[in-house]
């Protein structure tokens, strides 16, 4: 015996907010053209390193806009019973490569300036700076209001708050720089933009292999879990607990009751999946119930 749950309305929170997804993409996509081209003029890497991490945001926002429209797509094959709901997990592998791409370019670039005689032009830095700014400022605005509701978008946001750090450091060096006349301001902070993009990048790696591990999600507990459904009433023994996460804001439980005697089915059943449900935040829990007298073994692997 089971309990099958339909996933169409976490699908359906994303899709409500893809026209904020469309637009913060459209503008932090215009951006970045930009920004890149006044990084390669005026020689600033702080300028060329932000706009790496901007490059990687572009696709992570292309990336949570392409989910939407997957997550929502109807399995024409038969064969995704779970759907195509992972779509995001391996966009977010993606954006993951592109990051630590962008931050090893950056430190290359830094490292091959050493000893060299680089001329930066402020100016173009402060500008498209304060730009890149007014950009991450309206794009948050966009985001902030679906964030609460959808993981995609919240994802997203929290990239964009991402490259707000990075315009602000951008402006800093371009001041320190001008005020200094020393360029290694402006290599320092590139410097420090890259290795905040890698650390970003890692720990976004770390979330990605858990998922596709089917490591239990986070924040719950295997422990805990096994000891509340043994706690339900009419349950004596549970086993083949497995806990792990589909995609953002989807988690996925299985699990076998063993009831006592006299205990009715469908109630235990029932209990089970509201406690799944509304203690554990696990809206699809497939559970098995079996009477004490079945004897059915626990399985090998």
């Amino acid at each position: 015996m089971g309990a099958g749950h339909d996933h169409g309305a976490s699908a359906h929170a994303g899709g409500r907010h893809r026209w904020r997804l469309a637009l913060a993409f459209g503008l932090v996509a215009s951006y970045f053209v930009v920004e890149l081209g006044f990084g390669l003029w005026s020689g600033s890497l702080a300028l060329l390193s932000d706009a790496g991490h901007m490059a990687a945001d572009v696709v992570a926002l292309g990336a949570a806009l392409v989910a939407t429209r997957i997550a929502a797509r109807p399995d024409t094959t038969g064969r995704r019973t779970y759907g195509s709901y992972r779509a995001e997990v391996f966009a977010s592998g993606l954006t993951v490569l592109l990051m630590l791409g962008a931050a090893a370019y950056v430190a290359f670039e830094a490292l091959a300036r050493l000893g060299e005689d680089v001329e930066v032009t402020t100016g173009a830095m402060l500008v498209v700076g304060a730009i890149g700014l007014v950009v991450n400022v309206i794009a948050l605005m966009l985001l902030r209001g679906g964030a609460s509701e959808s993981l995609n978008v919240k994802g997203a946001y929290l990239e964009v708050v991402a490259d707000t750090v990075g315009s602000v450091g951008v402006i800093v060096a371009g001041l320190l720089v001008a005020a200094t006349g020393n360029v290694w301001w402006d290599t320092g902070i590139a410097l420090a933009i890259a290795v905040f993009v890698a650390v970003r990048a890692v720990m976004l790696a770390r979330e990605v292999l858990a998922v596709l591990g089917q490591h239990a999600p986070r924040g719950i507990e295997p422990d805990e879990v096994d000891g509340r459904l043994r706690a339900v009433d009419g349950v004596c023994d549970v086993h083949d607990l497995h806990l792990w996460t589909l995609t953002s804001g989807m988690n996925v439980a299985t699990a076998h009751l063993v009831t006592r005697q006299g205990s009715q089915a469908t109630v235990v059943l029932e209990r089970a999946r509201v406690l799944m449900r509304d203690e554990f935040d696990i809206e699809h829990a497939t559970l098995q119930v079996e009477a004490e007298s079945a004897q059915c073994e626990e399985m090998s692997w």
